[in-house]
């Protein structure tokens, strides 16, 4: 009988430490969430920041014409370091980007609690679009990782960022008059 016991607890141990670390997670995600919601956003920087990204450089590094090029005229050595270098630095464009529509989100919103209902619309139509840029984001790094892992593999478009990424501009300029 003792060691049923024995052999129960160890499980019991693991799932409860589990489950410990669950309610942790969770504790980080209402801190950050909460302290995201409190903490003012200057929108002129936002705005900036925004505009300041380079994507016609990012729809460059993730080219699949530029990547084939780069395969004819590159040893395969070769053509996966620079395959993982272009990688990362789409990473930072992407990081950047996600950043960038997490500020478009809240600016949106402040423009949603605006009075003038154009500008209300606008802001729904920003904060949409902001949101679903970010979920681009998070998928485009996904995919950039893999690629930096397992460089051989070719890789596929990702226009669905940079599409975002313009509507998401699109409608930042249709909410020029968001609230200060």
């Amino acid at each position: 009988m003792e060691q049923g016991i024995s052999t129960v607890a160890p499980g019991l141990i693991a799932a409860w430490t589990l489950v410990a670390v669950a309610f942790v997670a969770l504790a980080i995600l209402v801190y950050v969430a909460i302290r995201s919601r409190t903490r003012p956003v200057d929108m002129d920087k936002a705005v900036q920041a925004f505009r300041s990204l380079d994507i016609e450089a990012f729809r460059n590094l993730v080219d699949s014409a530029e990547e084939a090029f780069l395969l004819d005229n590159l040893s395969p050595k070769k053509f996966r370091e620079i395959k993982r270098q272009r990688a990362w630095a789409a990473i930072i464009y992407a990081r950047e980007a996600g950043r960038a529509a997490t500020a478009l989100a809240k600016i949106g919103q402040a423009a949603q609690r605006s009075s003038d209902p154009t500008i209300a619309a606008s802001g729904v139509q920003l904060a949409e679009n902001a949101f679903r840029l970010r979920l681009q984001t998070i998928g485009a790094g996904l995919h950039l990782l893999t690629e930096i892992v397992l460089p051989g593999v070719p890789s596929r478009l990702h226009p669905p960022l940079v599409d975002q990424y313009e509507r998401a501009a699109f409608a930042l300029e249709c909410c020029k008059s968001y609230p200060r």
